[in-house]
């Protein structure tokens, strides 16, 4: 029988994509119930894994850990993830111990970025086997059951099958970032020509929009939005072709190149904040 580790709990919950908190003891005064190092999970349901101490501690460190798991699930999504607390186990818990402890707290799997991937092909299914390892949450879009299968089976991916690519933009959050990954250009524009009357609408522009494709497509793309009579501000609203400039055709290397694009914006737009 293997022995489930802190370390084996950690890597469950992530591969799950259920949020969680870790409380560490990283300091310690005295007579206290547990020794620096000390760690606990704790989810929305509570305590998950390990202890801090056990009793009145344990408890308020579980308290602690819920009310951040909910202010930035059900707050202000910007908040810190993060959270260091300095506690007099007698004013502070109400114990007799007489010691202090200090602990940190953090939080993990919260996905509050949002990619949305129009198409479950070679190229989007590399690019989804990357994405859902980091703190994100993915949205694949596809109208073919069998393609959509074959994505990770992760809680940090949802699988969107509908009749016509279409469809799924009313599923999508606007502040997702957005790639039209699907079958080729004839189903690639006509989801892009819809975004943008939405834009038109009045609708919140994504904060990415891109589609796969070289620097001919995005020509025609270009010629797509004319001939809708949309705007001619929009022939420069999305990126194409997307990720950037490195590797080769090879859809696994398309995937890092797009991943890393993806992360280069969205590191950006937290700076511009």
């Amino acid at each position: 029988m293997t022995l489930v580790t802190f370390y084996h709990r950690v890597a469950e919950l992530m591969g799950s994509g259920e949020p969680f908190v870790v409380a560490a003891v990283v300091d310690t005064i005295g007579s206290v119930p547990q020794e620096v190092g000390a760690r606990m999970i704790v989810t929305a349901s509570g305590r998950n894994f390990g202890t801090v101490g056990g009793g009145k501690v344990e408890n308020r460190a579980i308290e602690e850990a819920t009310k951040l798991l909910t202010d930035l699930t059900q707050g202000d999504a910007k908040a810190a993830k993060t959270r260091f607390v300095s506690w007099s186990l007698e004013k502070d818990i109400g114990m007799t111990c007489g010691g202090s402890v200090k602990l940190f707290f953090e939080v993990h799997n919260l996905g509050t970025w949002k990619i949305a991937i129009f198409g479950a092909g070679h190229c989007a299914s590399a690019l989804v086997e990357i994405l859902h390892r980091l703190d994100c949450h993915i949205t694949c879009i596809d109208t073919r059951p069998d393609w959509l299968d074959c994505l990770p089976a992760s809680g940090k991916v949802q699988k969107l099958l509908v009749k016509d690519y279409k469809d799924g933009i009313e599923k999508v959050t606007r502040d997702s970032f957005v790639l039209l990954l699907s079958k080729g250009h004839s189903t690639d524009s006509p989801v892009l020509m819809e975004i943008f009357r939405g834009y038109e609408a009045g609708l919140q522009a994504f904060p990415y929009l891109g589609v796969i494709g070289s620097r001919a497509k995005a020509e025609r793309l270009k010629q797509d939005v004319a001939a809708a009579g949309l705007d001619d501000k929009y022939k420069t609203a999305f990126i194409c072709p997307i990720g950037l400039p490195i590797g080769n055709n090879d859809p696994q290397e398309i995937a890092v190149s797009i991943a890393a694009q993806l992360l280069e914006c969205r590191d950006q737009s937290v700076k511009n904040e």
